[in-house]
């Protein structure tokens, strides 16, 4: 061959398929903590559809069990650690913020 044809030739790449997030046998309920828990992100934020590679219905359903687990409380609505942490530490240390009179 000469180098004018080698240009248009495609290199093959090797497709790998992922798996499915969601299996045929896994339920998507508020009470399944473990698959819910893959489809928020560290923020307690619900990651879109196109991040986690769900079928519209799947997000719908995955949604639904997100906000019914936030509020019968077995998810917190935020998830505020760092700052929780950030704001102790800044608590302790005296004399950070006086205000002179």
């Amino acid at each position: 061959m000469d180098k004018s044809k080698r240009i248009f030739l495609k290199s093959k790449r090797s497709f790998r398929r992922r798996l499915p997030p969601i299996q045929s046998g896994d339920r998507i309920d508020y009470r399944n903590m473990s698959l819910i828990s893959r489809f928020i992100s560290e923020q307690g934020k619900i990651l879109s559809r196109r991040v986690n590679r769900l079928t519209l219905k799947q997000q719908r359903l995955i949604t639904i069990a997100i906000k019914q687990a936030r509020i019968l409380s077995p998810l917190p609505f935020l998830n505020n650690e760092k700052q929780f942490e950030r704001s102790e530490s800044t608590a302790r240390t005296p004399g950070l913020r006086t205000r002179k009179k």
